[in-house]
């Protein structure tokens, strides 16, 4: 499935699967915003503290399960495993990241923990 993605999703996805905290930044273009559970972080500084430590961390890892693109956005639901709290989470937890690219880096990821629908 990671072919179908674009080459820096599937780099970024890499990155955290080997936990390498200079790949995943790698991915990010300097002036990037993430967004995690509702909490928002500006710049590769932000985000470099961030991924050292609740992704590196907390040891995550990201199984893709479904990708897609939408008006230039890629979209990637990931079953995420790792030493996070898991804490009143589902037994298999499915977050859908939303990438955001230009030049060939991320400038916008955010990441949703969805409940299914009821339509």
């Amino acid at each position: 499935m990671t072919s179908e993605l674009p080459a820096v999703v599937a780099a970024h996805i890499a990155a955290v699967n080997a936990g390498d905290v200079d790949a995943i930044i790698a991915t990010f273009a300097t002036d990037a915003v993430v967004n995690d559970n509702h909490r928002e972080m500006v710049g590769v500084d932000a985000i470099r503290r961030f991924v050292e430590k609740e992704i590196v961390g907390d040891q995550v890892t990201m199984e893709v399960c479904e990708a897609s693109k939408h008006y230039g956005h890629s979209i990637v639901r990931a079953r995420y495993d790792g030493t996070f709290d898991k804490t009143n989470l589902p037994a298999e937890v499915v977050l859908t990241n939303h990438f955001t690219l230009s030049d060939d880096h991320i400038v916008t990821l955010i990441i949703v923990f969805n409940q299914p629908s009821p339509y």
